[in-house]
């Protein structure tokens, strides 16, 4: 997990226990005071909230607890692996997308962040800028050309 990924997910943690886990606490005081718990949408609905935070809370916990973290501005290198910032060019679209290449716990596409799990990323990992990659996807074929390789 990059530096960034792992700051997210301590950020999240923070919120879930400052922020959400006393608001459903809350929520959950109030509804009681409505009086019959059996028939009250309100209770029921801020325990599925309290179970899905604490749920999320002990998932998080484990995560960060089993992290490693990677420094990515200490990288340096020209091939494509963990951390590295790659840019490519789909060969038949000519379309340049770049993406990091990250834990999968921190992968977010429409942020550019790319799961090192993902098809895409295991056809770049080993390969060096002017290098050539392969995709298989559902959609058939696809060929990306390396543009550059940096680790920031």
């Amino acid at each position: 997990m990059t530096t960034g990924g792992y700051e997210r997910l301590v950020d999240e943690l923070k919120h879930l226990k400052t922020v959400k886990r006393p608001q459903v606490i809350r929520a959950i005081a109030e509804a009681r005071e409505h009086g019959d718990l059996s028939e009250n949408a309100e209770y029921h609905a801020a325990r599925d909230r309290q179970g899905f935070i604490e749920g999320r809370l002990a998932e998080l916990e484990d995560k960060l607890s089993r992290a490693e973290v990677i420094d990515v501005s200490s990288l340096k290198g020209g091939v494509v692996r963990f951390g590295a910032t790659v840019r490519i060019i789909d060969e038949d679209t000519d379309a340049k997308t770049t993406y990091q290449i990250v834990g999968a716990d921190e992968a977010d596409i429409d942020s550019g962040l790319l799961s090192v799990i993902s098809p895409l990323a295991r056809a770049l990992i080993g390969k060096k800028k002017g290098d050539a990659a392969d995709v298989s996807t559902p959609g058939g074929h696809k060929f990306y050309e390396i543009v550059s390789v940096r680790y920031k």
